[in-house]
């Protein structure tokens, strides 16, 4: 008797500490991997301002929101992007990217597949299935099964999109209530397919609509910009392909190596896109986009959303968004410029999503017009999204 409760009192002592952990730690680490530099009210002039209320369509390429355990429902003190902050920034359509792998000690250089997975203990000290500590598919349904569920909790105001006439039914509610906001899914890396082809299937039937074939290491998909090998896509890479253009989802070339970015341009029907980036005309660096490939998306039809993080860009971060986004305009064409702000993606940026009205402030410093402004803010997304989601 002595014996078990020895160990009754052990066991109950480890649930009370992993208790405590997952009721403290994920805020801590939330708050510590998202931080913003100014923090909100924020205050522009009221030019710009006016600008930014006239605003039709306000569109983000790229958050990482569904990571973290927040709740979505309600605002938030912490990270960048929530439901409330959506409506209160106007945004009218958020990209909510899945994370399920991220090397220890992650850099923009050389990062191999094996090693410590920061997604896993997250997962852990999130209290999140046992199944997502093991299967980096399962945490991609996960997260995705999440914005379906906290969606259908926000009061009828939340529509995900699927399909070019759900994002036609987003547009028509907002004419008449502006709260109503809405998301899209996309996966940062197509390692979560464990290199099953019907995975990508299964993510399609979850909602998946927009997939990167790689994030930060080398996986059956071919070479990262920031993994070892540097190659372009594999014969799984190249077949994957090929299903997504024919199931309409969107190709996502953030991360891409330099190859593998030409190879899914010579391949795919579709235009593609880059969510979330930086050009090396401001800011050389293996992360960010050559002019050769800013001009070949455009030629392509596609986008290339502006990120808001150092390395992306140069400080100070509002201006050098802006910088980079005239770099676009200047070897190629406005029409394929967009938001990617990389909100929640354990960046720091420079307001979070309420701050949006700085961003038109310093555009028009800059010398772009108001088609101009409104065509990067959400106007050009929303031309793609109609032409390609089927």
């Amino acid at each position: 008797m002595k014996k078990k409760k020895i160990v009754f009192i052990i066991a109950l002592s480890l649930f009370l500490i992993y208790a405590g952990v997952v009721l403290i730690v994920p805020k801590e680490l939330d708050q510590k991997h998202n931080k913003v530099k100014q923090k909100g009210p924020y205050d522009v002039s009221d030019k710009a301002l006016a600008l930014y209320n006239s605003l039709d369509f306000i569109s983000d390429l790229h958050c990482d929101a569904l990571l973290w355990s927040r709740d979505l429902t309600v605002k938030n003190s912490v990270g960048h992007v929530d439901f409330p902050r959506m409506q209160e920034a106007n945004m009218a359509l958020q990209a909510f990217t899945i994370v399920t792998k991220s090397p220890k000690g992650q850099n923009f250089s050389a990062n191999t597949a094996d090693a410590f997975d920061n997604i896993t203990l997250l997962n852990f000290v999130q209290a999140r299935p046992i199944s997502n500590w093991f299967s980096l598919f399962e945490r991609a349904v996960y997260q995705s099964r999440k914005l379906h569920n906290q969606a259908d909790d926000f009061n009828n105001e939340f529509v995900v999109v699927k399909t070019a006439d759900d994002l036609k039914k987003l547009i028509a509610l907002r004419k008449n209530n502006s709260k109503i906001v809405g998301g899209f899914l996309g996966v940062e890396g197509g390692h979560c397919l464990e290199g099953k082809i019907d995975n990508l299937d299964n993510l399609y039937n979850e909602g998946v609509r927009m997939l990167a074939p790689t994030h930060f290491f080398d996986n059956e998909f071919g070479g990262s910009a920031h993994g070892v090998s540097k190659e372009g896509l594999t014969k799984f890479g190249k077949d994957v392909v090929q299903r997504m253009n024919e199931l309409g989802m969107l190709i996502d070339l953030a991360h891409a190596s330099p190859k593998m970015i030409d190879d899914v341009l010579a391949q795919s029907q579709d235009p593609i896109l880059v969510s979330h980036t930086g050009v090396r005309g401001t800011l050389d660096n293996s992360r960010n986009l050559s002019d050769k490939h800013v001009r070949e998306i455009w030629e392509n039809g596609g986008l290339i959303g502006v990120a808001y993080f150092k390395g992306a860009v140069t400080a100070p971060l509002i201006k050098g968004i802006v910088d980079a986004m005239k770099h676009i305009k200047t070897i190629a064409s406005v029409d394929c410029i967009a938001l990617g702000s990389d909100f929640d993606g354990s960046a720091t940026t420079p307001f979070d999503i309420t701050g949006l009205p700085l961003l038109v402030e310093e555009l028009l410093n800059q010398g772009f017009n108001e088609q101009e402004i409104k065509a990067i803010m959400g106007e050009n997304v929303k031309r793609f999204m109609l032409q390609n989601l089927k």
